[in-house]
């Protein structure tokens, strides 16, 4: 059995140029297909979405550590 035959997939549709442009984009690269280079770009791009929520949490505990022990912001 294949390693992906157990996942599940959806078709997401984007504008026929940009799909073009990274056809071009992914030759001779690891990418085998448009797919495997976007998914791999929406995984990048939601970590990144994650790590800046994470940050802005922090952040935010560490200004109310600061306010709990009378600092002023």
């Amino acid at each position: 059995m294949k390693k992906d035959a157990k996942r599940k997939y959806t078709t997401i549709t984007i504008p026929l140029p940009l799909f073009e442009k990274l056809q071009g984009k992914i030759k001779g690269t690891g990418f085998s297909s448009v797919s495997d280079c976007v998914t791999y770009i929406l995984r990048e791009t939601l970590i990144e979405m994650e790590d800046k929520e994470t940050d802005k949490k922090r952040n935010n505990a560490v200004v109310e550590k600061l306010k709990a022990l009378g600092y002023t912001m």
